[in-house]
């Protein structure tokens, strides 16, 4: 491919030493980059699409051409299969069941069935609901307490609650993937989940990971992540996706088994608010009390409901596979074994409804802003001959959109051997709308690495400071994440502000007039020389961690520090 060995040839041309950086020509080779990955063509990057495919062509051809060692045996490319499901229609039915009658759900409208979990072909079963749903030791909270659950459906409020706990605990535990195992553990067999809706401290989908979101509105159009208001990773809107639009598209899942996190669930349903008061019929309780006191973030009454759910489901199934690329710069030290990971995701969401007239969702900042990252700081540390004592990986990941699932996989599956790594460096939408003054790290008091990314960016004049927005919960809510929960220290970025500051305007404002729309384009104003600078820190970090003797280590009064195994 002739784009990346042109710009290959030019990037040499620019200078590697500290006094003589020409942050404006490191700056183009970097946006080169994004335009290439978010060019039209491309299509949005959507896994299982040919521009996805034109994408991994171009970032495997990239690291080749720096001369990367593939990470692993296998090559470049690591395999990973996913299987789609996807509801038919007009074979499935949810129905309410009271004294022996029959009351039919309209489909969009009172609620809708989700295929983000191997539903039961049909099923009917006595409610409980269950208020927020949540377990936190951490805060003397268990909604489960003195409820049976077995064998019965969970209605619960998809909000993160009131319970007096901190962020990182609450953002962990309101996961979908953690609500479901307690919920399963306790005998639940299928769950129902009801939006907070807008206002006060529980509004709706607060605290929703990545998982959570892209799950629910890739799949149903959960209304709980419709409502969030400038969360990342909510899944864009896809056509016919919400709202009983039309059929919502497949949901996307890894094939392998052993790594589901919605095992036994035989039904998944989204209540909408107009069908909520059918399900709290006689029970004692109104929708409208309990939308209440969820908006006003306080606790919730738990009850039996006085009516059985129906569900009869007919899937269409199909599996399909999507790479993650992953390349080696060998260490020469005598850590050369062990591994640091620079990781981005390169895929985006495709291809969806129109906005504006425009209906590719080109995903620049999200994230192909983070994946020219990656190889311009692989272009970096090649072209100044660096050795590190530690091998570095420089990993873009597949299907982060659907739930952060090829950085699961990768965690779960390395190429390398899991022991040997200590710690991922994850960039997902840094956003360098505006001069670099200081950086916002997530996960900066969690572990050592915090130590090292303020040496790296003070050494530049850059300041760091803690996530200014810690209720969107963003340390849980990308492919960090899928290291962290195997124990794995882990940081991620974005650009930072002083609190009031027009830069703070500008940020917020991307968020809600370009995040996940197709105005995330090539035609919005960025910050090149930015984002040189950025590199050059992130460059810095990496060295840093890979050349310090000592491996990144967890606070002892961190969250995360309960996922580090004894053996790593």
């Amino acid at each position: 491919m002739s784009f990346p060995k042109k710009f290959l040839l030019l990037a040499l041309a620019v200078p590697l030493f500290a006094g003589a950086i020409d942050y404006a020509a490191e700056g183009k080779l970097w946006w080169a980059h994004v335009q290439f990955l978010a060019d039209d063509k491309l299509q949005g990057r959507d896994i299982g699409s040919e521009g996805f495919g034109q994408a991994v062509t171009y970032v495997s051809g990239q690291f080749q051409q720096l001369g990367l060692k593939p990470a692993g045996d296998a090559g470049y490319l690591q395999t990973v299969k996913f299987e789609s499901r996807q509801l038919i229609q007009d074979q499935c039915s949810l129905a309410l069941i009271k004294d022996g009658e029959i009351e039919p759900l309209t489909p969009g409208t009172d609620a809708s069935l989700s295929a983000r979990a191997d539903l039961a072909q049909t099923l009917q079963a006595p409610m409980v609901f269950v208020g927020y749903g949540l377990v936190i030791p951490e805060a003397h909270w268990n909604d489960l307490e003195g409820i049976d659950l077995k064998g019965k459906i969970a209605v619960y409020v998809n909000a993160p609650g009131p319970a007096d706990a901190p962020a990182a605990v609450k953002s962990h535990l309101t996961s979908a993937a953690e609500r479901w195992n307690v919920l399963h553990k306790a005998g639940a067999v299928g769950i129902a989940t009801i939006a907070a809706g807008r206002g006060g401290g529980g509004g709706a989908g607060r605290g929703t990971t990545a998982a959570d979101a892209n799950a629910a509105t890739a799949a149903t159009g959960d209304a709980a992540v419709a409502t969030l208001p400038g969360a990342d990773n909510a899944a864009a809107p896809p056509v016919g996706g919400r709202g009983g639009r039309g059929a919502p598209p497949p949901s996307i899942s890894l094939a392998d088994p052993t790594l589901s996190e919605t095992t036994g669930m035989a039904v998944s349903v989204s209540i909408t608010p107009r069908g909520a008061e059918k399900f709290f019929e006689s029970s004692g309780h109104t929708f409208a009390e309990i939308q209440q006191l969820a908006r006003e973030n306080k606790p919730l009454p738990r009850f039996p409901l006085s009516v059985q759910l129906r569900s009869q489901v007919a899937l269409k199934r199909g599996t399909l596979e999507s790479p993650n690329i992953a390349a080696m710069f060998p260490g020469t030290g005598k850590l050369k074994n062990e591994y640091v990971i620079f990781s981005a995701h390169l895929d985006h969401v495709g291809v969806g409804r129109p906005v504006n007239g425009d209906n590719i969702y080109n995903g620049a900042m999200d994230n192909a802003s983070g994946v020219a990252s990656v190889i311009e700081v692989a272009r970096l540390l090649k072209a100044s001959k660096a050795k590190t004592n530690r091998s570095i990986i420089f990993l873009t990941v597949t299907a982060e959109e659907k739930g952060e699932l090829g950085s699961r996989y990768f965690a779960a599956r390395p190429t390398v051997p899991f022991k040997q790594i200590v710690a991922d460096i994850n960039l997902d939408m840094f956003l360098p709308l505006y001069p670099l003054k200081v950086i916002e790290v997530q996960g900066l008091m969690e572990s050592t690495l915090g130590d090292a990314v303020k040496a790296a960016a003070e050494a530049d004049g850059v300041a760091v400071e803690i996530d200014q927005e810690p209720e969107q919960n963003r340390f849980t809510r990308s492919d960090q994440y899928s290291f962290i929960r195997r124990g794995i220290p882990a940081l991620a970025f974005k650009f930072g502000y002083e609190k009031g500051s027009p830069d703070e305007t500008t940020r917020k404002n991307w968020v809600r007039d370009r995040y996940h729309k197709p105005s995330d384009d090539l035609t919005q104003p960025i910050d090149t020389e930015a984002a040189a600078r950025f590199n050059r820190i992130m460059l810095r970090l990496l060295e840093r961690v890979a050349d310090d003797p000592a491996r990144p280590a967890w606070r002892e009064d961190s969250f995360f520090r309960r996922f580090a195994t004894a053996d790593r």
